[in-house]
């Protein structure tokens, strides 16, 4: 949401008149403000709290907040379950108008953010009002209230999924059929948990013991933020050491340099136009980008040599995809991308390397890989030839469907940059000053066999 479309911004707009909407009622009820004022400072005092927890560039793309789950929920859901739905939608907007955002614009994530958070409380306290909720906590019945406690968190969670769904199909541009899949599921989980720390904040401010006793159910949850944190820095270190490996390739291999990050971008394209969970293409992309980290294992008078190469000579770059899985082995959280990096040169009919996999003996993530791997490296101007136009290189897929790539990755490809475009770039240290005579390929090339 660097760039926030037209429509995005009509969008977030509208929620925003939404949650104003929400609000509307407050100067015509009798509200609790102690308690409002008492739950928005808390929130905002814990959304600091977590922010300084949380490191940089965890946050959930576009507007998705149950992706992060930065947002410390347990204050909102128990404002949800002590008070009428417009005090408690209140409650989500000092704290979600104050949080330091990182990305750009920073204004316009301020105001969806506090909207989005608005609008889904108000549906969640009046879910849990509608089912009788706030009485079940004054009688001696109190197991009952865990029914509207549930079904506010599931209000909740269909909430923020809608509201998510629409900002990542119009500011991420993300697939429509794609932009709500699996959000839902992701995000029940995490925030029945906080509900029931919300539930138990509400259940004990009732109590004799009050506001105070309230507070140290968030001890718990604070630990549990920390505990977050620490596995996001881990993997943070783990991203590092990636953006390493891939350096120390590109200053290999001058040749491909920056290749391997367009590669990753290509494969998130497609994972995208796949529909598949955000998970899965972040771990795509970090195959796409690793995928040619195996030639730190090859010399580099092979991997820089302007002739054509011997068979001898072949077999040893052929060997590239087994180093490479042999590297990343010990990295946990890779999963199926070590599969892309040992099989991104198989072909759909059993003639590639280095097991001659065929169909869908080939790993689907290696079958992507493959498509974004030929794809860039036609479309890149290297310093012995001239790059192909976007569209031959698309018709060069088409052609090696079925033969040497999956046509339903080809074909993913191709609609992904019909919607976003693709701008190819000089991948030498200079770009070609004569191109007649050169060679159409070298041997550091990608493309695969059939590339001319």
């Amino acid at each position: 949401m660097g760039s926030v479309p037209a429509w995005a911004r009509a969008y977030v707009a509208g929620v925003v008149l939404l949650a104003l909407g929400c609000l509307a009622p407050l100067p015509h009820l009798s509200v609790p403000w102690e308690i409002v004022a008492l739950l928005a400072v808390l929130y905002a005092g814990c959304e600091r709290l977590t922010l300084q927890l949380r490191p940089h560039g965890t946050g959930a793309p576009g507007g998705d907040t149950t992706q992060g789950m930065g947002t410390f929920l347990p204050v909102l859901l128990a404002g949800a379950f002590l008070l009428p739905p417009p005090a408690a939608a209140l409650v989500a907007l000092p704290g979600a108008l104050l949080a330091r955002v990182e990305q750009r614009p920073r204004r316009v994530r301020r105001i969806w953010r506090a909207a989005q958070l608005a609008v889904a409380v108000w549906a969640a306290s009046r879910a849990y009002g509608a089912l009788g909720g706030r009485d079940a906590l004054d009688t001696p019945d109190f197991p009952y209230a865990l029914v509207p406690a549930g079904a506010a968190v599931l209000t909740f969670c269909a909430a923020l999924t809608v509201l998510d769904g629409g900002i990542l199909a119009l500011a991420e541009r993300a697939p429509v059929r794609g932009a709500w899949h699996g959000l839902f599921a992701r995000s029940l989980a995490p925030v029945a948990v906080h509900g029931l720390a919300g539930l138990m904040m509400a259940v004990l401010w009732r109590s004799p013991y009050g506001p105070v006793a309230a507070l140290l159910v968030l001890l718990p949850m604070y630990v549990s933020c920390w505990v977050f944190a620490q596995y996001h820095r881990e993997r943070a270190a783990h991203q590092a050491t990636i953006r390493a490996l891939v350096q120390a390739v590109d200053i290999k291999d001058g040749y491909t340099r920056g290749h391997s990050e367009r590669v990753g971008r290509a494969s998130v394209l497609i994972a995208r136009e796949l529909g598949m969970h955000d998970e899965r293409v972040e771990v795509l992309r970090f195959a796409g980008i690793l995928h040619d980290v195996g030639k730190l294992g090859v010399p580099t008078r092979l991997l820089r040599k302007d002739g054509p190469l011997t068979p001898e000579e072949r077999q040893v770059i052929e060997l590239h995809p087994e180093y490479g899985h042999e590297m990343v082995r010990g990295i946990g959280f890779l999963g199926e991308a070590r599969s892309a990096i040992l099989h991104h040169h198989e072909r759909l009919d059993g003639s590639g390397y280095p097991y001659g996999l065929a169909g869908p003996q080939i790993p689907e993530f290696a079958r992507v890989v493959a498509v974004a791997d030929a794809f860039d490296a036609m479309t890149s101007t290297r310093s012995y030839r001239r790059a192909r136009p976007v569209r031959a290189a698309l018709d060069e897929l088409g052609r090696c469907a079925g033969t040497q790539f999956d046509p339903r990755m080809v074909a993913a490809l191709v609609r992904a940059l019909d919607r976003h475009g693709w701008h190819p770039a000089v991948t030498a240290d200079t770009a070609p000053a004569s191109l007649p005579g050169m060679p159409p390929a070298h041997p550091s090339d990608t493309v695969g066999r059939s590339a001319p």
